[in-house]
């Protein structure tokens, strides 16, 4: 089943809902998985990229959990958040994007309280994630720093997002950081 939704804007997110409850029933995982990131400097930042970061990494998330808040208690379901190593450390060109980030694992942490006992809430936060080219310059000094002597890929993070949809329920209002210990650095 493949549906679009524009996590800025609750309709979209309630049109998606109701499919995904309609074609199967019940909804028992939420992943917030939609995210945006981009470089800027501090001094260069505008207010519409600020805006549009929390729109889509902390508005969009709460927007998808409370309109599927009903199914999922239902369900005694789980919400899971994509949040980021960013939402842990400070990094001087990405303020908006860690800013964001540490507001989902702030918002990850009321919602487990919240939502308890019916829904357990909780979070991956990734490093540094190759995605095609893994041999920039970026990438490679990344690698090179981190402890496990690599970057991460999509499947370690889906493997975390698998282990809390696996997990015992009473796991919740965890961050989950799958960085190969860069956020020892």
């Amino acid at each position: 089943m493949e549906l679009k939704c524009d996590v800025r804007n609750s309709a979209s997110i309630a049109e998606a809902v109701k499919a995904v409850t309609a074609k199967f029933g019940h909804l028992d995982v939420m992943v917030n998985n939609a995210g945006f990131y981009e470089d800027a400097r501090f001094p260069d930042i505008t207010e519409e990229q600020w805006d549009n970061m929390f729109a889509i990494n902390v508005r969009g998330p709460f927007l998808a959990a409370k309109l599927c808040t009903p199914a999922l208690r239902a369900a005694r379901g789980r919400i899971i958040n994509i949040g980021s190593l960013g939402g842990e450390k400070a990094w001087a060109t990405h303020a908006h994007y860690c800013a964001s980030k540490a507001a989902l694992h702030m918002l990850t942490q009321v919602m487990a309280k919240a939502l308890a006992p019916e829904i357990a809430v909780n979070c991956i936060a990734p490093g540094m994630i190759s995605y095609g080219e893994t041999n920039s310059d970026e990438t490679k000094r990344f690698a090179a720093k981190t402890p496990m002597g690599r970057n991460g890929t999509a499947d370690d993070v889906a493997s975390a997002v698998l282990y809390l949809a696996a997990a015992p329920h009473f796991t919740t209002g965890q961050i989950i950081t799958v960085d190969g210990g860069l956020g020892l650095v």
